[in-house]
């Protein structure tokens, strides 16, 4: 397969098979990874692979935060649940961090080295017949979900990659061409 293949393939899988993702699959995923481009090869990324208990975990820091918005205590608790059950289910869950650096500068730049990085495991992914969903935001620096992802101080969670065999492909979104975003500067 090719890259231009790979990249109009890519989708957000939300629906995984049981099968495992094995731990050499994995392993070709992150070093597709740290070819990323990063300026003055800071290589900043840090990778968590997360097993199912860690998995679990992370899903109750997740379930917690939606369940604080529910008045029900057995709404709020079946939320808790029912968020640990999916996230322990999956078949790969892969945190990935960065190490931050001192300077703003430096720290914008591996921030885009970063997120270049989870790009090729995404369409690495897809290359092996593999899917990938990112999740970001603000969960990311909850306490409860930093300890069950096991990052460490100086380290920013930059976003969670689901990987696992899509057990369903989600069509094509429709996206704006790149002409409509695109100014020709003389």
């Amino acid at each position: 397969m090719n890259v231009s293949d790979a990249i109009a393939q890519r989708r957000s899988i939300k629906k995984f098979h049981d099968r495992a993702v094995t731990r050499e699959e994995i392993e070709r995923l992150l070093d597709a990874a740290v070819l990323a481009p990063n300026h003055h090869l800071t290589q900043p990324w840090r990778f968590y692979v997360l097993g199912a208990e860690s998995r679990r975990r992370y899903g109750l820091a997740l379930g917690e935060r939606k369940a604080r918005k529910l008045p029900d205590a057995d709404a709020a608790n079946a939320v808790r649940e029912k968020t640990a059950a999916e996230h322990q289910a999956l078949p790969a869950l892969i945190a990935v961090a960065m190490v931050l650096h001192e300077s703003p500068e430096t720290r914008e730049e591996d921030y885009a080295a970063v997120m270049q990085a989870i790009s090729n495991i995404m369409l690495a992914a897809v290359e092996r017949g593999l899917g990938t969903h990112l999740r970001t935001g603000a969960v990311m620096e909850d306490p409860a979900a930093r300890a069950a992802v096991g990052v460490r101080e100086g380290e920013r969670i930059v976003g969670l990659l689901s990987i696992g065999v899509p057990a369903e492909m989600p069509p094509p979104k429709s996206r704006q061409g790149a002409a409509a975003v695109t100014t020709w500067v003389e």
